[in-house]
């Protein structure tokens, strides 16, 4: 993908915070020249996964929570490519959380951009594990009696040696931080703060440009303590952005003998005798 015109037009709600997201991620692959040879998308279910519709590169969009799966699939058959995850808040977190902590400790070289609008967009709102207590919805008309997650705390928690957050409302430091996150060598995550115009009315995006701020120079990104510590703050004027947390440790592919000298899709497979085997059961 060399020029804007390989790409399409996307057909989110006005203001929707995707299109930032859109816009920060086509910056990106035009910068540092991701395309059909050595790139590939996945997606989960949600309006984060429409994406792959306007976006001519290739993906897959999978089930409902299971985008992590699948790109792990995808990235030992050819570890050689850049493989992105787009996945939203209920989707990752939700249906999907489980693979979501697993792919974190196993710590698979892959970059994970977690749409984060607090709300099941896509179902038109219900709430997701990211939803603030006594948040009220269709499915929470009195009001949410669960406490959020914070995906950069589980991420952390878990094993993911690169955590991160962004706005989308800023594309060049969000263009800039999903190109850091690739460049990782494994696991990567980025929660990307993408407000729903529609279905969610306090996080907005004059709520996000009012309340966030960037982690200076003094944050130890090597610090596990501390990019915990900072991953649960949120409220007024206590919403970090930036890189959290960034450690170098072996992926789970430079782990795998199989594909230390090549891919998987370049070895052929090779023929067995069974017979004398299914002996045994005849």
């Amino acid at each position: 993908m060399d020029k804007l015109e390989d790409l399409q037009t996307p057909t989110w709600c006005p203001g929707c915070g995707n299109f930032g997201l859109w816009g920060a991620f086509k910056n990106a692959a035009l910068k540092k020249g991701w395309d059909n040879t050595n790139s590939v998308l996945v997606a989960g279910i949600g309006c984060h996964g429409n994406i792959l519709n306007f976006i001519r590169l290739t993906s897959f969009e999978g089930l409902h929570g299971r985008a992590l799966p699948l790109a792990t699939g995808i990235k030992i058959a050819n570890h050689r490519l850049n493989v992105f995850v787009f996945t939203g808040d209920g989707d990752c977190l939700g249906e999907g959380g489980n693979h979501f902590i697993h792919t974190c400790r196993r710590n698979h070289n892959l970059t994970v951009l977690l749409h984060n609008n607090a709300i099941y967009g896509l179902t038109t709102g219900q709430t997701t594990p990211t939803s603030p207590h006594s948040f009220k919805s269709k499915s929470t008309p009195q009001g949410n009696p669960d406490w959020p997650i914070s995906p950069l705390g589980l991420a952390i928690a878990s094993g993911a040696t690169f955590v991160a957050r962004g706005y989308s409302g800023n594309l060049p430091k969000l263009t800039e931080l999903i190109i850091q996150a690739n460049e990782h060598q494994g696991l990567s995550v980025v929660e990307i703060l993408q407000p729903c115009t529609t279905w969610n009315k306090e996080y907005t995006h004059p709520f996000f440009q009012e309340n966030t701020y960037f982690l200076g120079e003094n944050h130890d990104t090597s610090s596990k303590e501390a990019a915990f510590d900072k991953s649960l703050q949120w409220g007024v004027k206590q919403i970090p952005l930036g890189i959290f947390y960034q450690v170098e440790a072996p992926t789970f592919e430079s782990q795998l003998l199989q594909i230390a000298e090549k891919p998987l899709i370049e070895s052929s497979p090779k023929g067995r005798d069974l017979s004398e085997l299914l002996k045994k059961y005849t």
